[in-house]
Formats: structure tokens, sequence, C-alpha cells
């Protein structure tokens, strides 16, 4: 069988397929107030395009996937897509970044329909500082979706993105949210993906600056073994339940076994988090391309796969920068 593989070596497993660019939330480190321009529905890849896609890459090879958005729940019928990619057999696992605020009544079926893994996007602890992040105020929703899914059976992580000057004097608050819960809170270097360039900082909060503070408070912190394609640096404090990870996303040191492209709603295939994308899947599918063709043109864009994030961005056209809202590029 051929595989997707990049003239790196690295062979591609893992695919992050956004189903909408719409969210609920208006986080300040992902979109201005105002929102962004949704694109029209007509252009959002239909859920029987997005199975057929990622049946086509699962039969090159992929045996996971991580459905974003926007935020995913949004979307009409999302938990009768996620049935439906259940029948995918060529699937190992099938999980979910979300902000929990539309969850929490659907917990039982992601249960049945052996979802792995939840991603809960929480970067407060707080009520007020939530609402000032997200611009909402769901704060209570949200705490119900972490506690009814720490005690369910999915496997519970919660992405929190480290903003200067916002939720730094949390980040205790969060590790210590694992000495008595058995989940993985895993700690994000802000990027410029806010819909208008990185924001003005007084200090940047880098891996290193992160597992630094959380050295001044724990003596006892045990590194994890981690798969070679985590994203994320992974840790443990001596007697408690759960852990931690710093994910370098700005940074970047995490690229060299990278095992992942990404497809957001409107079709638009990503080698790098960090590019532009480089082909419209929506438009090739659309025009009558057949699932041969489909396997043919995966295997030869993923051969142009770039080194690395720092290269991916100095490719774009014409010294572009990134800026692109994290809603519309998939989570």
């Amino acid at each position: 069988m051929d595989t997707l593989t990049d003239k790196f070596g690295r062979q591609i497993t893992y695919l992050r397929l956004a189903v909408t660019d719409r969210c609920n939330l208006r986080c300040q480190y992902c979109m201005p107030a105002h929102g962004i321009d949704i694109v029209d529905r007509k252009e959002l890849l239909t859920y029987k395009e997005m199975y057929r896609i990622t049946r086509v890459l699962s039969e090159l090879g992929v045996n996971k996937v991580r459905l974003t958005g926007g935020e995913p729940f949004v979307r009409k019928d999302f938990v009768s897509f996620l049935e439906m990619l259940s029948f995918n057999d060529k699937l190992d696992e099938i999980n979910i970044t979300t902000n929990g605020a539309l969850i929490s009544k659907h917990i039982a079926k992601l249960e049945e329909l052996n979802i792995k893994t939840i991603n809960l996007s929480i970067d407060s602890l707080s009520k007020e500082n939530f609402a000032k992040i997200t611009r909402r105020d769901v704060f209570d929703e949200v705490y119900k979706t972490l506690e009814l899914l720490e005690e369910s059976s999915l496997k519970l992580k919660l992405n929190a993105v480290v903003q200067s000057g916002v939720n730094t004097d949390e980040i205790i608050d969060f590790i210590e949210l694992t000495k008595h819960k058995n989940i993985e809170v895993r700690f994000i270097e802000e990027m410029p993906f806010n819909g208008v360039g990185q924001r003005a900082t007084e200090e940047v909060w880098n891996y290193a600056k992160i597992l630094d503070l959380i050295k001044t408070h724990y003596t006892e912190i045990t590194p994890l073994q981690s798969d070679k394609s985590s994203t994320s640096h992974n840790f443990k404090i001596d007697g408690y339940q759960g852990s931690f990870g710093i994910i370098p996303a700005f940074t970047r040191t995490i690229c060299g076994n990278c095992n992942r492209i990404r497809i957001t709603a409107t079709g638009l295939f990503k080698n790098c988090l960090f590019d532009e994308g480089v082909f419209n899947i929506r438009d090739f599918i659309r025009n009558g391309a057949t699932d041969d063709e489909l396997k043919k043109l995966f295997l030869s864009i993923v051969k142009e796969k770039p080194e690395n994030g720092f290269i991916a961005e100095a490719n774009r056209k014409n010294n572009k920068k990134v800026s692109e809202s994290m809603s519309t590029i998939g989570g």
C-alpha cells in the first residue's frame, strides 16, 4: 500500500479536520471582538465530502483524526457526522477539540461512539477572567463540561493558551487541578493567529519560561515518555494523579517528527499550520475527481511538506505574515 511519506521520511498518520469556521466564543488571541468574515455555507465541505476525504486518507495510512473548528459542535448534525465517521474501520482514533460550551448533553453519545480523547480549551479557571478572554459568559457551562468529562470514560486534556499579562498567574492553579484529577493539562505558547497578527506583549511566555515558573513551585517533577510525534513535552508532579505538558507551538521545536496534515472547513489542504494552504480539495472533488486521483494528489502534496514551521512561514507569498484567525485555519 502507498503511504503518505514526505521527502524527510516522515509518515503522515494524523489528520486535523476543521468542520466549520464558526465559533460561539470570541477569544482575544483567536479573533477580533466583532468576529471574522465567515464563509457561505455552500463553500464548506459537506459531511459526505469530509467522510470521503478521511476514508481516502485512511487508505494511505492516516489512522488518527482530530475534529476541530471553529467550534465543531456549532455545526448542525455534527454528532451524526461522528456516527458516520465511526464506520471507518481504518481509523484507530477519533478525537475532538472543543471549547466545551455546547457539549455536555452529547457526552454519553460520544462514549457510545468510542471517541477517544476530548481536548477542552479553557484558558482561565476564574469566571471573570474567562469572560474577559472569551468575551462570552459561559464559564459555568464549560466547567460543568470539564467535570462531566472527567467522570466519563473519555480521555480528557485541557488546553490553556498562556497569554502574557492575562492568565500567567493561573499556571499553578491549572497544575493543581492534576493533583486529584486524572487529566492532562497542556500549556500552549501563544501564536499570532488572531486575525490581525500577534498582539503586543510585555513578556514572551515560551516553553522555557513556563517550565521555569513551574519548577519554582515544585521540586519533584518527572519527565514522561511521549510518542515521538507528540506535540507536547509532558511531565508529572510526583504524587499527583494527572500530568501536564507544554506545547512549543510558536518556538516550533516539535517539527522534526511532525506526522500531521490539516484540512480547513473550506477544503484547503495545509501541510503545516504556518503555511498558507497548498491545494483546495473541495474544488477538486466537486470537479469530479476519482478516489484514485485523490490518492495521487495527496501523495504528491505531502512530498512538498516543509521541514519545519519556520520554512513554511518563510515560503508564504510576498513574505506575507501569518495573521489568519485560528478559527479559519482549524484550531
